[in-house]
């Protein structure tokens, strides 16, 4: 086993603490919504030339990526650093872009998703760099554009047009310092029903689509209830989370209605197979429903259009996959206890990085899942530091545990 330095380690990330703290308070001031990412990844860019990354560079997508070491094996870290809306300002308690520090936490939008995850990984680059940790190995740390968008869009282009496929990726989305190896996937999806529009004062002389669209949800509430379920990923889940309508007017019958559903995929479960159990509702099939897939195409800040199906396919990684073991020894060997080893409940660029390519997604992350999304969205600083002394670990102890 290497000899790696872990109390240097630990003690080089609590030297740190301000210096991450600070880091995250500045790309929490930048917006960054999804598509609007520019800014904050320059002020990365900067961080990462500063703590001594041996190359750094944006991609056409936008994405930053920078590197350190030379080695054979290629190990990522992976932040998205989109968020994100404000929503309703006076839930706040403070402004969502300016936040609030104490010596315990951080509060802003990003904080915990998922800003405080790449301030954690780019000074476990600069601790890897300061104490000679260096092997033989390539770190890349990607900080990733349009997750919240759609994620593992970002990785499908990384994969996909830059050619880079690592031999793992650790994903610092918040774990709240447990260590996560699945989650289940997802699919955005469209009914629509079709009606003949004609006045309000009349309605028996045209057709309403919204009528129509009534016994479908109620189908739709039922068929959650009995959805397939995985003993580690849980239950798959459907929610109608918006509904659409087209009429002439509001004194006229609607001529068109659509929804769309959150579909989340459990183990097993396909996009074709999700399509068809709404095909086959009676009530879908009574008014010949359009069911189909969304698909998106927004274009990057770089102006580059990627496009794809809104499909996220579920995924695992087995416990005893040796970069599951990396990651829960260096815990180990860091804090002298084990860590949780459990899922997501939300979705990550592991759709794309394991669901799609095969490729093992490790989750270790500062802050929260529950904090995601939220109000007053906070992260700890003992957060910050302890990932960043495990990510500066797992290099070393993943090529431990290859034999290597």
């Amino acid at each position: 086993m290497r000899n790696l330095p872990f109390s240097e380690i630990m003690n080089k990330a609590e030297s740190y603490r301000d210096d991450m703290s600070k880091f995250l308070r500045d790309m929490i001031r930048i917006p960054s919504e999804s598509c609007q990412e520019k800014e904050v990844v320059l002020r990365i860019k900067q961080e990462m030339e500063k703590v001594g990354f041996d190359k750094v560079e944006i991609d056409p997508m936008g994405n930053i990526l920078g590197y350190v070491g030379h080695g054979k094996h290629i190990i990522a870290m992976d932040a998205h650093i989109d968020t994100v809306g404000v929503g309703d300002p006076s839930l706040w308690e403070y402004d969502p872009y300016e936040g609030y520090e104490d010596d315990e936490i951080i509060i802003g939008r990003g904080a915990s998703d998922q800003e405080g995850g790449m301030a954690s990984m780019v000074y476990a680059g600069k601790i890897i760099k300061d104490l000679g940790l260096e092997d033989d190995y390539t770190l890349i740390v990607t900080g990733t554009v349009q997750e919240e968008d759609c994620d593992g869009l970002c990785w499908q282009y990384i994969i996909e047009e830059s050619k880079i496929r690592p031999e793992f990726v650790i994903s610092t989305e918040p774990t709240d310092e447990n260590i996560y190896r699945g989650q289940r996937g997802r699919m955005e999806i469209r009914v629509e029903t079709k009606g003949i529009s004609c006045h309000g004062s009349a309605p028996e002389r045209g057709d309403n689509a919204i009528f129509k669209m009534a016994p479908i949800l109620n189908e739709l509430k039922a068929l959650h209830e009995n959805l397939h379920e995985d003993e580690f990923l849980g239950k798959g889940t459907l929610t109608v989370s918006e509904i659409f309508f087209t009429s002439p007017s509001r004194c006229a019958v609607a001529d068109s209605c659509a929804i769309s559903i959150d579909r989340r995929l459990t183990w097993g479960e396909t996009w074709e197979g999700a399509l068809q159990e709404i095909r086959n509702l009676p009530s879908v099939q009574a008014v010949d429903a359009n069911v189909t897939m969304y698909n998106y195409d927004r274009p990057a800040y770089t102006g580059l259009v990627y496009p794809t199906e809104c499909y996220f396919p579920a995924w695992k990684v087995d416990e005893d996959h040796d970069a599951c073991q990396a990651v829960v020894k260096a815990h180990r060997a860091l804090y002298d206890r084990d860590a949780k080893v459990d899922k997501w409940t939300f979705s990550t660029n592991g759709v794309s990085i394991t669901g799609r390519y095969g490729i093992p997604t490790i989750g270790f992350g500062p802050g929260m899942e529950k904090e995601a999304h939220f109000p007053n969205e906070k992260t700890w600083k003992d957060h910050l530091v302890k990932c960043a002394a495990v990510y500066a670990t797992i290099p070393g102890m993943y090529l431990d545990q290859i034999g290597e």
